[in-house]
């Protein structure tokens, strides 16, 4: 995953006026921690902000009066109803260095005929390097018979990457599809 470059200015009053006061700005309040340092709080610009952070797990390089920051998002509040970003948590990474991410599943292909599908963990938890978080762990499932599940262990994962949920996870289960109603009047009237 590539890094999204941001500017940000350092912010020295802190409240939910002026928090109000940012975003009718166009500014997103944001924290910057990790590595035992003290949180520097900023304001991060509201559009590029909200485009970078579109992908869950996003690096970004913050530029705060000159100074770098490589950041991974580790959490996005959100207006409940509008669903607007009121604040970001960033925690500094560096790179080389190894962090936890909760990575999202993607599901392709289709099970055998007869089989039905269901995604049971939408996640899995993984180590991996900061500069190199994958954006997903896919899993194909094309042919797949009834009680041919996918266990964590089973995830084909990224190069670099370690997986830390247990690996009897259960995370696609593979199950007998249900006859309708219709196919069972058939049935019974052939019968």
């Amino acid at each position: 995953m590539s890094e999204q470059k941001l500017t940000a200015e350092l912010r020295t009053e802190f409240g939910k006026g002026f928090a109000r006061r940012a975003r009718m700005a166009g500014q997103i309040p944001a924290v910057i921690y990790g590595h035992g340092a003290e949180p520097i709080h900023i304001n991060l610009p509201g559009k590029a902000t909200t485009l970078a952070v579109r992908v869950s797990n996003a690096l970004l390089a913050i530029d705060v009066d000159g100074e770098q920051h490589l950041t991974l998002v580790k959490d996005i509040q959100r207006d409940p109803v509008k669903q607007i970003i009121e604040h970001v948590d960033l925690q500094t990474v560096k790179a080389g260095e190894k962090v936890t991410v909760d990575i999202a599943i993607h599901v392709s292909g289709e099970v055998a005929p007869g089989a039905v599908a269901s995604l049971e963990a939408t996640t899995v938890s993984l180590e991996a390097e900061a500069t190199h978080v994958p954006t997903a762990v896919e899993v194909n499932i094309e042919g797949r018979k009834a009680g041919e599940n996918v266990h964590a262990s089973d995830l084909e994962l990224p190069k670099g990457s370690t997986l830390l949920t247990e690996g009897d996870t259960l995370v696609v289960r593979v199950a007998e599809a249900a006859a309708s109603e219709e196919e069972e009047t058939t049935e019974a009237a052939a019968e």
